[in-house]
């Protein structure tokens, strides 16, 4: 059964694009997570829906027209945080609210909902393109040489950004880079597992690995491990049941947390016994 699925061009796409964008997602979330900008992904992808419905309209490719969008709205989110002093989450409701409205409005002047549209809304990763993968597989290098150059800087910046400021840790350009990349994975993810759903790509597999690792750069590891399994697990058990691949990549990503969540509890409890 297993060799039969992997046979087929259109599954090996689909899962070596989601692992590609589930590793980045994962990464990306551990320093949303600790900034306490996780709901960014959950705002940005809102926005997606504006993109995707003018590419629909004007018959172009949805990917293209989307990033350059999503990153627009995330230095509107940057811009309202940093000159008006919205806080954080406030800004993104704003920018959340502004991309949906804007989407079905357009979406209106296209028709309404078509087969395409629904794909976006709610994944479609058997569907994905030989394009879409090599630019998820450009963005993870980008995502990795950011990490590995700036390690030091993510990391302060993410855990006390007043305190690495007075160490002449630019914090404003991580965040612009960190948020500029993050509105390109939004976009390559919501074929994975839909707009409505990307943003538990984000926050799920970090949080999960925040229960199980003891360092930071095991953070890291768990969180890309975890959102693999998950894309993997989630695409078999969908083409076994016959049912929706994005739903079902979130609802292992969700069983993959509750099982972390019952280890933290027993290593903990054991840990005070001791």
């Amino acid at each position: 059964m297993l060799g039969e699925f992997l046979s087929y061009g259109f599954v090996q796409r689909g899962l070596l694009a989601g692992s590609l964008a589930a590793v980045i997602c994962a990464l990306l979330g551990v320093f949303l997570v600790l900034k306490r900008l996780s709901l960014i992904g959950d705002g940005l992808s809102h926005v997606c829906l504006t993109g995707v419905a003018a590419a629909l309209l004007m018959g172009a490719s949805p990917v293209y027209v989307s990033i350059p969008v999503v990153m627009a709205s995330s230095l509107g989110i940057l811009k309202l945080t940093e000159k008006f002093r919205i806080y954080g989450d406030a800004a993104i409701g704003i920018i959340s609210a502004a991309g949906l409205a804007v989407g079905i409005f357009i979406t209106s002047l296209a028709g309404g909902f078509n087969t395409d549209l629904f794909g976006y809304l709610f994944g479609s990763i058997l569907t994905v393109g030989t394009d879409e993968v090599i630019l998820c597989a450009v963005l993870l290098i980008i995502l990795l040489f950011f990490v590995i150059v700036f390690y030091r800087d993510l990391v302060s910046a993410s855990f006390d950004a007043p305190f690495a400021h007075t160490r002449g840790i630019n914090v404003r350009a991580v965040n612009l880079a960190l948020t500029l990349i993050t509105s390109a994975a939004v976009v390559l993810a919501f074929k994975v597992v839909g707009i409505f759903l990307i943003s538990a790509l984000l926050i799920i597999p970090p949080v999960s690995a925040l229960m199980l690792a003891r360092t930071f750069k095991q953070v890291l590891y768990w969180a890309a491990g975890l959102a693999l399994a998950a894309v993997w697990a989630g695409v078999y058990l969908s083409f076994l049941f016959d049912i929706p691949s994005g739903a079902t990549i979130i609802l292992v990503n969700l069983f993959i947390l509750a099982c972390a969540y019952a280890y933290s509890r027993i290593r903990n409890a054991y840990a005070a016994e001791k």
